[in-house]
């Protein structure tokens, strides 16, 4: 683990991987006391894979940071070599999430901090911070605390500038829970 997790793009202190899962290290970023359950495969060949600090992975999770071009006309999707913009993009994870088993992030997916995404769900969109999703396709079940816990647990770990505003945090609520 500590001879290969130098092939990693970036990787912060305390990382806890299995050398045998499959990763494209050279385009992976990983923060400080991260862990990977086993059977991961994070792949990304012409976008980056960002995990933030003290992120939990469950065994056998997939992140595809890549798509195919398939709107190419006259020609087998198998033979298009051309990409799109859309079809390389970074997936982000944030600080303080936790990936449950089986769980599929996919290309351009940027996952906020706080969050938990439930086990064997496929996460083809955004995740809010603090928020838990779940299901085929992942959809926000409940926020992770409520909103004077979130605040709390903002003050406790992060500095004044680093916060959620407020009123990014009551937005994120207002789209969970529409009236």
């Amino acid at each position: 683990m500590l001879v290969i997790s130098h092939a990693f793009h970036r990787c912060g202190k305390n990382l806890i991987f299995d050398p045998a899962d499959h990763f494209t290290y050279h385009t992976i970023e990983v923060g400080d006391y991260v862990s990977i359950g086993g059977g991961a495969m994070f792949i990304a060949a012409e976008s980056r894979i960002r995990i933030g600090n003290k992120v939990l992975f469950g065994p056998n999770v997939t992140i595809i940071g890549g798509n195919h071009n398939t709107s190419v006309i006259g020609k087998y999707m198998y033979d298009v070599q051309d990409k799109r913009p859309e079809d390389d993009l970074d997936v982000v994870i944030e600080d303080d999430v936790w990936v449950g088993t089986g769980v599929i992030i996919l290309n351009g997916v940027h996952v906020g901090r706080g969050s938990i995404i439930a086990a064997g769900a496929v996460v083809n969109k955004d995740v809010p911070p603090y928020v838990i999703m779940a299901g085929v396709p992942a959809k926000p079940m409940k926020l992770r605390f409520d909103l004077e816990t979130i605040l709390i647990h903002e003050q406790s770990l992060y500095p004044p500038e680093k916060r959620i505003p407020i009123e990014t945090l009551v937005a994120i609520l207002r789209n969970i829970y529409p009236r």
